[in-house]
């Protein structure tokens, strides 16, 4: 092999170009995420928006049960999506830090999205307990 081989250009150009790579899918992650903690935050102010009008159309005890545990239930999504967002947030800023230091990027035991999969579990759980405790 020569002093110069044009193998090891080719395998810098590649490198940056998978770096480039790299950063373009964190960036459409992070965007998924946001667009999903959109979803969940307007999902829980409309709930309560809905069975509020439910509420005011009927004032009867079951419809007055039904939009308090509806408030409880969007609040929990409302308060649920901004927690994602700032988690999304902070691992789309460490992971671009690795990226840009040239680290060896890792995969985490307990992604985000099992994390707010089993959270958004727990609160329908929650929801359903208290529209049926009444």
């Amino acid at each position: 092999m020569s002093a110069v081989d044009p193998r090891t250009d080719l395998a810098r150009t590649r490198t940056g170009f998978a770096a480039h790579r790299t950063q373009l899918a964190l960036d459409r992650t992070t965007l998924a995420w946001i667009r999903t903690t959109l979803t969940m935050c307007t999902f829980g102010f409309g709930l309560v928006g809905f069975f509020r009008t439910v509420r005011e159309k009927n004032p009867s005890p079951e419809a007055i049960a039904v939009h308090e545990a509806t408030i409880q239930f969007g609040l929990s999504l409302i308060v649920l999506a901004a927690v994602a967002t700032l988690l999304a947030g902070i691992s789309h800023w460490r992971t671009l830090g690795r990226l840009r230091r040239g680290e060896e990027l890792r995969v985490g035991r307990f992604p985000l999205s099992l994390a707010v999969a089993f959270l958004v579990t727990v609160a329908i759980l929650a929801g359903l307990a208290a529209l049926f405790s009444r």
